[in-house]
């Protein structure tokens, strides 16, 4: 049996910039189910098998909790760390465990109705055609357009403001306060007025739909009457805050990351576009293939975890590496690097996570990619990338799978 701390392999630095995201997802695979990592100094444990991750994410050992979390009780991590805001985003379902998470959760199940999700539909589609006239408009007289900027980016931002009963004008407000808060090359002291400036936004919102009720998420939350005490204002805020945060850049990435995949291989974007292979196809791989989530941070042991011999010990931190997972030989076959959509259905993949906190906006996620992609490709069915596909850059953000832009030509 090896105890974690025990451990004497040197640390692989997960490089905030991530200028070679393949070759990392490489170290990582190769390090083993387990490999110790430092993020911006700190060191945890990450997972990198499907099978291992599948088992710990039901594990009620490992909490969201970041009281649990020995770095941060001895005061060796604080708020200066750049990635607080990712592990203590605030009381919502997504930091507490056990019945006060089920009872977050509910409320938030209650919410997020499959009627609720296919009254969207519309919406989805109008913005969709929208801006596909936008990304024709702005195009330069090559047929030149940033895909992301123009169409994957303002899409999910519109449809989950729409959700939530967030007012369209406050959109580009909130697209520059993410796209700051997620960035590493944000200064610290920045990142943290971005959180309390999110905060009172929210807050306001939450305010203003208690006094004002609407058909909209934020008052469906206010309002739940089952699965336990109502939540409050905190509360309410928390799952708001990191539902906007975690779903529009969900969405981003599971848009461009599909279109990335069938323009890298020609011969199964023909096979989506004849109708030998549906577009639901299409999400599930890519999903598995090049997920919207890096590394998910993080979970803590509240006391040693023995897995097939190997502990994790108390108070140390766990991080969930689904890009590594995805690409798990041992779940996906050798090929695992390959982008292919006629694997065996269903790819079973875990990009939403596993277990209670399994992504509570996975469906809608999969609503809009998937009126999204087969309505781009309808109306430029000779898109091509502008420049090599090898030569996309992520943006310097190491939880979110995201791109700094993505150049194509609309016309071939």
């Amino acid at each position: 049996m090896s105890h974690a701390q025990d451990v004497a392999t040197p640390a692989i630095v997960i490089d905030p910039l991530v200028r070679d995201l393949d070759g990392e997802t490489e170290l990582l695979r190769k390090a083993g189910p387990f490999a110790r990592i430092d993020l911006l100094g700190v060191p945890a444990w990450t997972v990198t098998r499907h099978s291992v991750a599948r088992e710990l994410l039901t594990d009620p050992r490992l909490v969201k909790d970041i009281g649990a979390w020995g770095l941060w009780q001895s005061g060796a991590v604080t708020r200066q760390w750049p990635l607080i805001g990712m592990v203590d985003p605030g009381r919502s379902m997504f930091t507490v465990d056990g019945p006060e998470h089920r009872r977050l959760r509910t409320k938030t199940a209650q919410a997020i109705t499959p009627r609720r999700l296919e009254s969207l539909r519309p919406v989805v589609e109008q913005l969709t055609e929208q801006l596909l006239d936008d990304l024709a408009e702005q195009a330069d007289r090559d047929g030149r357009a940033d895909l992301k900027t123009v169409f994957a980016q303002p899409l999910p931002m519109g449809v989950v403001c729409t959700l939530m009963g967030v007012p369209q004008a406050g959109i580009p407000r909130q697209m520059r306060l993410w796209k700051s808060f997620f960035s590493l090359l944000t200064p610290q002291e920045e990142r943290l007025a971005v959180i309390a400036e999110l905060d009172t936004i929210f807050t306001e919102l939450v305010r203003e739909k208690t006094a004002h009720p609407a058909d909209d998420l934020t008052s469906a939350l206010i309002l739940a009457e089952e699965g336990g005490a109502p939540l409050t204002e905190e509360e309410v805020v928390g799952n708001l805050k990191s539902m906007i945060g975690a779903g529009h850049e969900t969405t981003i990435g599971l848009i461009l990351n599909s279109v990335r995949g069938l323009l890298g291989y020609p011969d199964q974007l023909a096979m989506v576009l004849d109708g030998r292979v549906p577009w639901d196809t299409v999400v599930e791989e890519a999903l598995r293939w090049n997920p919207p989530v890096t590394h998910l941070l993080m979970r803590f042991a509240v006391e040693d975890i023995d897995v097939d011999g190997f502990v994790i010990a108390k108070g140390e931190g766990v991080v969930i590496s689904y890009r590594a997972i995805g690409r798990d030989t041992d779940q996906h076959g050798p090929d695992a690097d390959a982008f292919d959509i006629t694997r065996p259905s269903p790819v079973r993949h875990m990009a939403f996570g596993h277990g209670p906190h399994i992504c509570p906006g996975a469906a809608l996620s999969r609503l809009e990619a998937g009126i999204a992609l087969p309505a781009l490709f309808t109306r430029f069915p000779d898109l091509k990338p502008a420049l090599p596909l090898t030569q996309l850059r992520n943006l310097p953000v190491l939880t979110q799978n995201d791109l700094e832009s993505f150049p194509v030509l609309l016309h071939g």
